[in-house]
């Protein structure tokens, strides 16, 4: 259960284990009660409903099941009082937007200083949100990015297109790998830069926009 307003306790979630133990390591004192430890964002469910931390550290990429935005969704559906964190490398605005839109109390960069991580927390504890003004900013300018535009060639690279345009397809990202001659990896940074550009929450809204911004190009309906 939640511990004290001054030792608030922390759910780590992180598919990598260095990540994690590293994490629970500088943040282990007097400042935070109990740690506790999740590697997908299934085990973090179970976890945060067991458990009822009072804030979850969450990355937003996770290796394996659904990744930590779903997790954050299915999080704040539980409505308890554990408070979301987004602790990741990506500050791409897509990912910020969609972020907050699912629950998220925060959301700070893994780069940043412990210093500045250990002030959100406290910040969220005081009811507060954790976002940095400049990733703020980036997602709200980037939200009409694509439709003030309204050419693709503007805002995507040209692997950035087909590979898009093999999403409105329906392709899977192992058959775009094969299509494309390149690696699934390869196809899964495309797609998840090409979300962020667009200014959308995920594959499915990136082929829609995308279909219609070509037909709009190219005269179509």
């Amino acid at each position: 259960m939640s511990s004290s307003d001054t030792s608030p306790s922390i759910l780590i979630v992180d598919d990598h284990q260095l990540a994690r133990e590293g994490l629970r390591a500088v943040l282990s004192g007097g400042d935070f009660g109990e740690i506790h430890l999740a590697s997908t964002g299934e085990e973090a469910i179970e976890k945060v409903s067991e458990l009822v931390p009072d804030i979850v550290l969450m990355d937003v990429r996770l290796g394996e099941g659904i990744d930590g935005l779903e997790a954050t969704r299915r999080i704040a559906a539980l409505g308890l009082p554990s408070k979301v964190i987004m602790l990741t490398l990506h500050d791409m605005p897509g990912y910020v937007r969609t972020a907050l839109a699912a629950g998220a109390a925060g959301y700070v960069l893994k780069d940043t200083e412990i210093g500045d991580l250990r002030s959100a927390i406290e910040q969220v504890m005081d009811g507060r949100s954790a976002v940095p003004l400049d990733l703020v900013s980036a997602a709200m300018n980037s939200d009409s990015q694509a439709t003030a535009s309204g050419d693709l060639s503007t805002i995507l690279t040209g692997r950035e297109q087909e590979v898009v345009e093999l999403v409105a397809e329906g392709l899977t990202n192992k058959e775009i790998a094969r299509e494309l001659d390149i690696s699934p990896a390869t196809v899964k940074v495309h797609v998840e830069r090409l979300i962020a550009k667009l200014g959308v929450v995920d594959r499915t809204q990136a082929a829609v926009l995308a279909t219609k911004l070509k037909a709009a190009s190219t005269g179509g309906v």
